[in-house]
């Protein structure tokens, strides 16, 4: 495994702390099925957050929440710059959203996720004020093809091209959001098939990078923990991302310009996790990507799937509930 940094008290390889990712994404994957189809998105959000800070408090280390989700929205969260861990030295990145989907989960709808990644200190891209920044995702073979300054009609012929399709065969994943109404007919136009989710590109990246996904390409405008959370899955499989900033509120617009933040430059792997990292993601309610938590007998039933280092692994696991007051 090939070691990340040697500054002192730093993971030689995230490998090492994947019981870590994964006791946080079940923790907060089971919290949250007190909450599923109960239409309180905010309440889910809050179970997965508490859950998965109460796991990660247990890691062996200091973790620096990067990026984390929250405050676009005003939901709960594991906030940027928060310090999780035991202290014993050895030092991490988070990238972490503890419910992607929520709208999803609250509605008792499939496909929602719990969600962390973890990198090196110094090595994923620390947003600032940025909260939306527009994704072009594409898997392995596609990654030499895109270019996110391109027209749309433009990328689908070139991904299209670089998968020996053709734009009418093409599978494109674009949030279901009034933003993306233009992009979504002028790919339609095309002969694309384009997905639509409410909410979601986590999942909607993981649909086209994973080898039995359902979609070639994603594109359009979406949260930055989202972004750098598919950022990790993306180098971690050897796929295509690009993504520049994209302000979706005069606030957020005049926070990024005090900052002199540069709104145009495109920022690719090398800007957004530029290193190895881990990535986890275990199903909240069950979805193409992954199966929610079931109960047998007292225990709780998981099923996470893990991206590191070239591979996907799925994860079943089970584990006893001791206490039966927790039961959803």
């Amino acid at each position: 495994m090939t070691t990340l940094t040697e500054r002192p008290g730093a993971i030689r390889s995230v490998s090492r702390l994947e019981p870590v990712a994964l006791a946080a994404t079940r923790a907060a994957a089971i919290a949250c099925q007190r909450w599923v189809g109960r239409g309180d998105p905010h309440s889910a959000d809050a179970a997965a957050t508490d859950a998965m800070r109460a796991a990660l408090a247990k890691a062996p280390g200091i973790g620096n929440v990067v990026i984390g989700e929250g405050e676009k929205d005003a939901a709960p969260m594991l906030y940027n710059g928060e310090q999780v861990g035991n202290s014993d030295g050895t030092r991490f990145d988070i990238a972490v959203d503890p419910l992607e989907c929520t709208k999803a989960c609250a509605a008792g709808l499939p496909g929602s996720l719990a969600t962390i990644a973890i990198a090196a200190p110094g090595t994923l891209w620390a947003p600032g004020p940025a909260l939306y920044i527009e994704k072009l995702v594409v898997g392995a073979a596609a990654r030499d093809a895109i270019d996110i300054t391109a027209r749309p009609e433009d990328t689908a012929v070139a991904v299209a091209w670089a998968l020996e399709k053709t734009p009418q065969t093409l599978r494109a994943v674009v949030l279901g959001k009034p933003r993306h109404a233009e992009l979504i007919g002028r790919l339609r136009e095309m002969g694309v098939h384009v997905s639509t989710p409410a909410d979601g590109d986590v999942a909607g990246a993981l649909e086209v990078l994973l080898p039995d996904g359902s979609a070639d390409l994603l594109v359009g405008v979406g949260g930055t923990p989202e972004g750098v959370l598919t950022a990790c899955a993306v180098r971690a499989l050897d796929g295509g991302m690009e993504a520049r900033l994209a302000p979706q509120r005069q606030a957020e617009s005049d926070a990024l310009a005090d900052a002199g933040v540069e709104l145009e430059r495109v920022l690719g792997l090398e800007d957004l996790a530029p290193g190895e990292s881990l990535f986890v993601a275990t199903g909240v309610t069950s979805g193409s990507i992954a199966r929610g938590p079931a109960r047998v007998g007292r225990a709780w039933r998981t099923d996470s799937i893990v991206i590191s280092d070239g591979s996907v692994r799925r994860v079943l696991e089970t584990s006893f509930d001791r206490d039966p007051k927790r039961r959803a």
